[in-house]
């Protein structure tokens, strides 16, 4: 059931394209301006990585799947960003609702130079507490260096969305 709801959210965003981005006045639920969860997923190769990993960087969160049509296309701009971004101290991490045979025959063909953490069911949980309570794929949260959710964004994400929210963290000291 699960499943085919994200599913259907993730059809539902190929036809739309960009991201809705979650604001001040979001709902009083909303994750904007809270410490980002802690979580633990194995990467691709079962070794336990905690997103505290990346503590004092700026974070891309991405949960994705290999069967999200939006969330494939959107893997090359997340590969250009952290490229670009890297140097500057920014992370982007993926966390895919997938399994880790899923995820190794998809990066043959699709390769991806940030970190990877099996997500799969388990993953589901740690995208509610993101603030993605509807299951829409993709789903990116921007952390700031603090650890502090500053924005997120359900969709595929547009190059020039990602550029002005990492370079407005960025110029926050």
């Amino acid at each position: 059931m699960r499943r085919w709801l994200i599913s259907s959210c993730c059809a539902a965003l190929l036809c739309c394209g960009t991201p809705t981005a979650y604001s001040a006045d979001a709902p009083s639920d909303s994750v904007i301006g809270r410490t980002r969860p802690a979580f633990d997923l194995p990467d691709l190769h079962d070794n336990s990585v905690s997103i505290s990993r990346w503590n004092g960087r700026v974070i891309v969160l991405n949960f994705w799947a290999t069967w999200c049509g939006p969330c494939r296309k959107e893997i090359p701009l997340l590969n250009t960003l952290q490229k670009a971004y890297a140097a500057r101290g920014v992370q982007i991490v993926g966390v895919a609702i997938d399994n880790l045979a899923a995820i190794k025959q998809f990066m043959r063909s699709v390769p991806i130079n940030y970190p990877v953490l099996v997500g799969d069911q388990n993953a589901i949980e740690i995208i509610e507490a993101y603030g993605d309570r509807a299951g829409a794929l993709p789903y990116t949260v921007f952390v700031d260096k603090k650890g502090i959710i500053v924005n997120a964004a359900s969709g595929a994400l547009t190059e020039d969305y990602a550029r002005k929210t990492i370079e407005g963290l960025l110029s926050n000291k």
